[in-house]
């Protein structure tokens, strides 16, 4: 239990940091969706699709390889000189290469010849982000995670804002999205370059240049797998749906443009699920890596999983019963709702994807094995199995069933990566993960979201009836949790 203390310590601190930047910049929700139609919403979404997809291209694996190789502290200084130089030169030519073909793809993002500008700042937070990579991985391996969760949280505070004055006070269109998080990305890198600086004492090294490389480069197109599950769906809706469907499904006057904005905006309500997930990741992977020589390590890593679905089991519960509600919620600082009325048409979609990060979070439970065997090589095609998934189902979902389509194809597929990683990761390193325990978990919590109409219909108030099925929810989770607590005193 020390052990699961410590990675519970590391999770809530990581946690707090990213509960904070998470609320504080889910400001910018109410704000954006208050300000902007839902068609201008969904031009935002698909370049931050954009920003994502190559996130994946400029960082080509540095964060996964720096933490694999940076845990000898006797050579981690000549790690961080040579990943950072190499995502340096990396990144700056392909901004370069980017700015210079722009007429050739900004076509393929659904970017109008008159948003050169945004393009450009596009480019821009993506090479910031790139070089910020690394110092953070840094610290986060290092537990400094007080200097983290500032620093994150100062720049969620100053892309908070500069959205406000640059929106609410200067009346700006959706350029002032992209202006506030380059400004932010720029002053966090060189935040964060002058906190790590004592770093670059060490030497350029072109065979821990080779290491890192063949290590790192598998995550990318496992990477770009990921990329393709959580955001390829924006530009299938695009493409898939037809007027007469989108008429059919939504009513009359409604664009794609407009359905993705509806669909990105209550897809955010996840972030909840996907907050737990990152919490996780940011203290797990450290974790599993310090504590893999020891003797006791799978069953550690089964008890990390039993609790993590726990938590998760908590999460979707009362996200999923209460949607309606907590979108509903007021901001007083913008007069907003938590979404904008205009999207609310969406909220149907958040069970389903709450679902899909909850197997995305077994994912990374499963990945302890890949990476203490360095068997990343794996992890391509598992990711590239998930997008074919992705793309396979969407075209066949979008078409008849749109936004519900899309979310039902990032749950499969992230479903399906899950399943697979879990049996490459136990011919790699078995671990007793309990895999009865954590479906009945999941099913039992479904359960309890899909009868909620029942329920509320029967005891005649949707808050009444919310709340009984979340007090059963959580009961019957106890019967898990309680005869394992008993075991282990």
């Amino acid at each position: 239990m020390k052990k699961l203390k410590e990675l519970l310590s590391d999770t809530l601190i990581y946690g707090i940091s990213s509960v904070l930047a998470r609320f504080i910049n889910y400001l910018l929700v109410p704000l954006h969706t208050k300000v902007y139609s839902t068609a201008q919403y969904g031009v935002v979404s698909l370049i931050y699709a954009a920003i994502a997809f190559l996130n994946v291209i400029f960082t080509f694996g540095m964060e996964s390889a720096y933490l694999r190789y940076a845990k000898d502290r006797e050579h981690a200084r000549s790690v961080f000189k040579t990943v950072q130089l190499a995502l340096l030169g990396f990144a700056s030519l392909l901004a370069f290469l980017m700015w210079m073909f722009a007429p050739l793809i900004m076509p393929v993002m659904s970017l109008e010849p008159g948003t050169q500008q945004i393009y450009v700042m596009m480019i821009g937070i993506v090479w910031f982000d790139t070089l910020s990579l690394v110092p953070f991985a840094e610290l986060r391996l290092v537990r400094k995670s007080i200097q983290y969760t500032a620093i994150r949280t100062g720049s969620v505070f100053i892309n908070i804002g500069l959205n406000i004055y640059l929106i609410l006070y200067l009346g700006w269109g959706i350029e002032a999205i992209f202006i506030a998080n380059l400004v932010a990305s720029g002053v966090t890198t060189a935040f964060i370059w002058v906190l790590t600086a004592d770093m670059w004492k060490g030497n350029w090294s072109r065979p821990i240049l080779q290491k890192v490389f063949w290590f790192g480069i598998p995550f990318v197109p496992a990477g770009l797998g990921f990329v393709i599950n959580e955001t390829l769906d924006r530009y299938l809706l695009k493409f898939f749906l037809s007027d007469a469907t989108i008429t059919n499904l939504y009513g009359a006057g409604v664009t794609a443009e407009g359905v993705i904005g509806i669909y990105s905006a209550c897809y955010k309500m996840a972030a909840f699920m996907l907050l737990l997930i990152q919490m996780f990741r940011m203290a797990w992977q450290p974790f599993f890596l310090r504590h893999s020589d020891d003797e006791d390590a799978p069953q550690l890593y089964a008890e990390a999983f039993f609790y993590f679905n726990v938590a998760a089991a908590v999460v979707f519960l009362g996200v999923a019963l209460f949607a309606e509600q907590i979108v509903q919620i007021r901001i007083p600082l913008i007069d907003a709702y938590l979404i904008g009325q205009e999207f609310w048409g969406g909220l149907v979609i958040v069970p389903v994807i709450l679902g899909a990060y909850w197997f995305h979070g077994w994912y990374m439970n499963f990945s302890a094995g890949i990476y203490i065997e360095e068997k990343t090589s794996v992890l391509p095609k598992i990711m590239l199995t998930g997008a074919a998934i992705t793309v396979i189902a969407n075209t066949i979902l979008i078409p008849f069933y749109g936004m519900m389509g899309a979310a039902f194809s990032t749950l499969i597929s992230y479903a399906s990566m899950a399943l697979l990683l879990y049996w490459q990761s136990r011919k790699a390193y078995p671990v007793p993960y309990g895999m009865g325990k954590a479906a009945a978990m999941l099913v039992w919590v479904t359960a309890c979201v899909i009868i909620q109409p029942t329920v509320v219909q029967w005891v005649g108030s949707e808050w009444t009836g919310s709340i009984l099925l979340l007090l059963t929810g959580v009961g019957g989770l106890s019967l898990f949790v309680i005869p394992k607590i008993s075991r282990q005193h």
